[in-house]
């Protein structure tokens, strides 16, 4: 059966004992791997408890099958459950996992991985179909995630933070819940015996790995930060965004500009416009909106949009690549900047 992440911390503190496996596939491999700890830590407290844990890699499963039924089948001389552990797994598991499954009474416990599953593969299909698996699919972290695991962690490690401080901390952070948790690590080590995280605290002590997101992206072109919108541009390129996706979430950035300019015409201030935002604007973005506003008016902005939905369907269907197409386009409206200053 599938289950979603954020259901697992409540499972595992009574991992139902039918339970046989899970499979924890997607492209988030710090969310994978942090649950697969969750899982191997519902039956053994000490992951590395060779009694307990076995580790096998896809690999020497499919060199020699017979090692994990060895493993699956086998006991602890300390008594109690096992958990085996698969690393890379894919679709070459699944026939023979059906058949052992079928064959075996073991109640060990099958943690399987993977970051090149897809939720129509077998191996994901047959968690998702079998009563006695978890199947849960693990992606890049949205902002409501990030906070969510990010409070998490403050609380679990006797932490406080104020909203600003949070919101400042989850800014900072990737949707790679890898590289999260690895700032989150540095975090805590800096913190030492201090208990009350300040805005300063985590300046000093957390990289910004999330200097290249979308939102980034948007703000710098509405600024007019020229350097800063192709260093942006590029890298999200190179990290395999897609330039029509590109165009298009600048393209809804200017359309929330948009609204907000049609609002402050019919007598609203800037402030007022802001405060109905929902979710709410981020508190170290308002000055860059607000700035934003000052410089696009509404002819502004409708020309931009225009520009941008022109250059959404050339990078659709010009022989040029969509990726120099995108790349002008963006630049070219950074640049236009300049003229309204």
């Amino acid at each position: 059966m599938n289950i979603k992440p954020e259901q697992v911390d409540g499972i595992v503190k009574s991992l139902p004992p039918a339970i046989r496996g899970v499979v924890i596939y997607g492209s988030n491999e710090g969310m994978i791997s942090s649950l697969a700890q969750q899982f191997i830590k519902a039956v053994s407290p000490d992951v590395y408890d060779a009694f307990h844990v076995s580790y096998l890699d896809m690999a020497d499963v499919t060199a020699d099958i017979s090692v994990l039924y060895a493993e699956f089948n086998a006991q602890s001389l300390m008594g109690g459950r096992r958990v085996v552990v698969i690393k890379d797994a894919s679709n070459l598991l699944t026939k023979n996992l059906k058949e052992m499954l079928a064959e075996s009474s073991s109640d060990s416990l099958l943690v399987i991985t993977s970051s090149s599953l897809k939720t129509k593969d077998s191996l994901a299909l047959l968690a998702k179909d079998n009563n006695a698996f978890y199947g849960i699919g693990c992606y890049d972290d949205r902002d409501e995630d990030i906070t969510s695991f990010v409070s998490k962690f403050i609380s679990k490690q006797g932490l406080k933070a104020d909203n600003m401080t949070l919101q400042l901390l989850c800014s900072r952070l990737s949707n790679d819940r890898k590289i999260s948790q690895n700032e989150l690590d540095k975090l805590l080590a800096y913190m030492g015996n201090k208990k009350i995280i300040s805005t300063d605290d985590v300046l000093t002590a957390v990289s910004d790995t999330a200097a290249a997101t979308q939102e980034d992206l948007c703000y710098f072109i509405a600024l007019g930060q020229t350097e800063k919108t192709i260093a942006a541009y590029n890298r999200l390129i190179f990290e395999g965004e897609n330039p029509v996706s590109l165009v298009r979430t600048v393209s809804y950035h200017f359309m929330k500009l948009l609204d907000c300019a049609v609002k402050m015409e019919k007598g609203e201030t800037a402030d007022k416009v802001i405060s109905g935002f929902r979710p709410p604007l981020i508190f170290f973005r308002k000055p860059d909106f607000l700035l934003q506003l000052r410089v696009w008016n509404r002819n502004r902005i409708l020309s931009a949009l225009s520009f941008l939905y022109q250059t959404e369907r050339e990078c659709k269907t010009s022989d040029l690549p969509a990726e120099q197409v995108a790349s002008f386009a963006l630049m070219r409206i950074a640049n236009s900047v300049k003229r309204f200053k």
